[in-house]
């Protein structure tokens, strides 16, 4: 069985890393891997020694002119790949795959963990072409239902699990990171659904530092673009394979990135999200609501940010806490990993059983 994965952004190749892993090792399965250009993705391929091809080298531009020439681009050159080396199966969260595998009649699986209403553009583009809506239970996928398979987890879990991942306390050390830090984490917010919306700027970042700093914790800034020049003291200096140990041992996660809150939710880190999709994400509002890993503000609401701030930084046995709120949701949720890698390997029929029997899924959690 031959598989294609196409990946655009580095959190969707984390999610089936280690499910390739185990399909490569298999005698009957082959896998190709098609990726774009974006932040860290091609660095964490490299590192792990994936065979791959980079179609578009070049990030695209911000305009919604870019986005749609550069869905234009990757159909023409991702087409006759398929033309030449035709596969069984298409994995990916990209609509260029969804569509070119309608017109050739190859079985392809969307793979997301945003609602419809958050990436409606994208969901207008890819669902219609679709085979089946892989994503987690909580998630809405507008008038397709019909095409949709939840399951039991998030696809952080896929590359988060314990099952999966081990902190590694060499890593604080090999960077001489202290006992007690904050990270801060700035997104480009240049994707598709990112139009209009605002997260932490210049002036608020100054004042988060200045309060961190005075709880005794050291701030370091994660940032997917240049920053002022005044914060590079601030800047944390790692390899991109590193981020998840780093973020494991840290005190608390503020960021405008959606993806990293959820990361920092599977590993027991409370976060502090001050974005305009606070409230609007199905995934985020279960781990704030139900199992209160993660916390929303939306833009202007600096104040509560600040408050909310000192009251983590403050609070005794923040990381006991909050690893105990973590070890409550992973007794909730399946090894993602564990159920990807069946779920693609008996694909479509394991599509079926989850239709008519979705409580099958529990076996994978463990």
């Amino acid at each position: 069985m031959k598989i294609l994965f196409y990946f655009g952004h580095p959190a969707q190749y984390l999610f089936a890393r280690a499910t390739i892993k185990r399909l490569r090792n298999k005698p009957d399965f082959e896998v190709v891997i098609l990726i774009k250009t974006k932040d860290v993705l091609e660095n964490l391929l490299k590192t792990d020694g994936f065979p791959y091809k980079n179609i578009l080298p070049q990030e695209r531009g911000r305009s919604k002119f870019h986005i749609a020439w550069s869905l234009l681009k990757r159909n023409f050159k991702i087409l006759p790949l398929l033309l030449k080396n035709r596969p069984d199966l298409m994995i990916g969260t990209d609509a260029s795959i969804a569509q070119l595998g309608k017109l050739l009649n190859i079985n392809c699986i969307s793979i997301t963990e945003d609602d419809y209403e958050v990436i409606k553009t994208l969901g207008d583009l890819t669902y219609p072409f679709s085979n089946t809506i892989l994503c987690p239970e909580i998630c809405k996928v507008g008038k397709w239902e019909n095409k949709k398979t939840g399951y039991k987890g998030y696809m952080k879990l896929g590359y988060l699990h314990p099952n999966v991942f081990n902190p590694r306390f060499s890593v604080i050390e090999k960077y001489k990171l202290p006992a007690k830090y904050v990270i801060l984490r700035l997104a480009k917010l240049t994707a598709h659904h990112d139009f209009g919306v605002k997260g932490i700027d210049s002036f608020f970042l100054d004042k988060m530092i200045f309060s961190i700093k005075d709880h005794g914790y050291l701030p370091l800034i994660s940032s997917e673009d240049k920053i002022d020049k005044r914060f590079e003291d601030y800047l944390l200096r790692i390899e991109p394979s590193d981020m998840h140990h780093v973020l494991s041992f840290s005190s608390l996660l503020i960021c405008d990135s959606q993806s990293m809150s959820v990361e920092a939710a599977m590993l027991g880190i409370p976060s502090i999200r001050y974005s305009d999709f606070a409230g609007r994400i199905s995934v985020l509002e279960e781990l704030e609501h139900k199992y209160a890993l993660t916390f929303g503000f939306k833009v202007g609401r600096e104040d509560d940010v600040l408050q909310k701030i000192q009251k983590l930084l403050v609070q005794k046995d923040l990381k006991e806490i909050f690893q105990k709120k973590k070890t409550e949701l992973l007794s909730e949720k399946v090894d993602v990993t564990a159920f990807l890698e069946w779920f693609i390997r008996n694909y479509p029929e394991s599509e079926t059983i989850m239709k008519f029997n979705p409580e099958y899924q529990n076996k994978f959690i463990c």
